[in-house]
C-alpha cells in the first residue's frame, strides 16, 4: 500500500503540468516525424533489410513513443539534488528501503508519461503514416513485457546514476552519458543489426538493447519472444547491483553538526 501511495502521488503531482508537457509531446512527435521522413527518403533507393520502408517508419513510430517509459527518466531519481541539500540522510532514516522508495515514486511518474506522453504520440504517428497495429493479441502481452523490463532496467541504471554521486561532485555527466548510449546502442536511431559487428558485440554486452530495440521488434512482429530472457537476466543483475550500491551510499553518507 506505501509503494502505491508513492507511485499514485507522483502521477497526481504530473497532473499538474499536463499543458505544460502538451508542449513536449509536440516537439517529441515532430522529432519522430522528421526521421520517419528520412527513411521514407532512404526507402526510396534502398530496400531497408527485413523492415521496408513501412516496416522502419513504424520502427521509428514506436521507438519514440518508447523513449518516456525507457528512457525519460529522472536524472539519478533525485539522489544527486538531495545529495547536494543533504536531505539523503533524511531518506536514508525512513523504515523503507531507499532504492524501493525512489522506484515507487519513479514508477507513478513512468505511468503518466506512458498515458500522456507515449500513447498520445503514437496515435499521432498511427494516424500520420497510416501505421498497422500487431495482428497477435499475444503479441500485445509479450511487448506489456518487455516495456515493464525495459522500464525497471532504466531505473535500476538511474539509480546507480544517481548513487554516484556521493563520490563526485558532478554526476549529471553520466546521466546524459547514458543518454547518448541508449541513442547508439539500444537501436534507436538504427536498428542494432546495421551496426558494425564489433559495435553489436559491445551492445549485446550491455542492457541497453534491451531497452528499445527488443520491445521494438517483438512489436513488429518479429517473434523476437526470446530476447526477454535477456531482459529478465538483466533485471535480476542491476537489482543486485542496486542493492550493493545503498549498501555502500549507507555507509558513505555523513551529516556534519547533527
Amino acid at each position: 500500500m506505501l509503494y502505491f501511495t508513492l507511485a499514485s502521488k507522483a502521477y497526481a503531482r504530473n497532473l499538474q503540468y499536463r499543458g505544460a508537457h502538451m508542449v513536449h509531446n509536440v516537439a517529441s512527435a515532430m522529432f519522430g516525424f522528421m526521421y520517419a521522413c528520412i527513411w521514407i527518403g532512404l526507402g526510396a533507393d534502398y530496400a531497408l533489410g527485413d523492415y521496408g520502408t513501412q516496416g522502419m517508419v513504424g520502427y521509428i513510430a514506436f521507438t519514440q513513443a518508447a523513449l518516456w517509459v525507457s528512457s525519460f527518466v529522472t536524472n539519478g531519481l533525485g539522489i544527486p539534488q538531495a545529495v547536494r541539500t543533504g536531505h539523503i540522510s533524511l531518506d536514508l532514516m525512513r523504515p523503507v528501503h531507499l532504492f524501493s522508495h525512489l522506484m515507487a515514486k519513479e514508477w507513478g511518474q513512468i505511468a503518466y508519461q506512458f498515458v500522456y506522453k507515449s500513447i498520445p504520440i503514437y496515435l499521432v504517428y498511427y494516424f500520420a503514416f497510416s501505421l498497422q497495429l500487431p495482428g497477435k493479441a499475444s503479441t500485445f502481452l509479450y511487448v506489456a513485457i518487455a516495456l515493464a523490463g525495459a522500464t525497471y532496467l532504466s531505473i535500476c541504471i538511474n539509480y546507480l546514476i544517481g548513487a554516484s554521486a556521493l563520490w563526485t561532485t558532478e554526476s549529471s555527466w553520466l546521466y546524459w552519458g547514458n543518454h547518448a548510449m541508449i541513442n547508439l546502442l539500444a537501436g534507436f536511431f538504427i536498428p542494432i543489426e546495421w551496426l558494425p559487428g564489433w559495435l553489436q558485440t559491445i551492445a549485446w554486452w550491455s542492457p541497453y538493447p534491451y531497452l528499445l530495440y527488443v520491445p521494438t521488434r517483438i512489436y513488429l512482429g518479429f517473434d523476437d519472444v526470446s530476447y526477454l530472457w535477456g531482459t529478465l537476466m538483466w533485471c535480476v543483475l542491476l537489482t543486485l547491483a542496486g542493492l550493493l550500491a545503498t549498501g555502500f551510499l549507507r555507509r558513505k553518507v555523513e551529516v556534519q553538526g547533527g
